[in-house]
């Protein structure tokens, strides 16, 4: 598996679960991660992301929440939420990652993580927010 992503992978767990456990356990990631790969570039990558994502949530999620039609951002799956705003992180504020590489790797997230609706709803979720982002730089 490519290092970039495991390290997403490993990044939307994270986010997962400072989704449920809470800010605290932030610096414990750490662990989880050297738990769980080997490889320390992949547990810095994952540590960056998941922090970046954690701590722009609220910014990552008014771009969620601008771009889903007929739903509210809690309603969704955690593991959708998760998906989504370590996405919408990437796309927003890791400008040296090409936009259809995130939003595919997001698209596969889901296809190995959530249900079977979720790719595609991930995909049009994703889409919106992009050109949201693009509008925004033009202006």
């Amino acid at each position: 598996m490519d290092k970039r992503t495991r390290a997403r992978e490993l990044a939307m767990q994270g986010l997962y679960q400072l989704e449920v456990q809470g800010r605290d356990l932030l610096e414990g990631l750490a662990r989880f991660f050297m738990e769980n790969d080997p490889n320390p570039s992949v547990r810095k990558l994952a540590s960056e992301w998941t922090k970046g994502a954690w701590e722009n949530s609220a910014e990552c999620d008014a771009l969620i929440t601008a771009s889903i039609i007929k739903w509210q951002l809690p309603r969704l799956s955690m593991v959708d939420r998760c998906i989504l705003r370590l996405a919408v992180y990437q796309l927003k504020f890791c400008p040296d990652i090409p936009p259809r590489v995130v939003i595919n790797e997001a698209i596969e997230l889901a296809k190995k993580f959530s249900t079977d609706k979720s790719p595609a709803f991930i995909n049009g979720v994703l889409d919106a927010v992009l050109k949201k982002i693009i509008a925004d730089d033009a202006d």
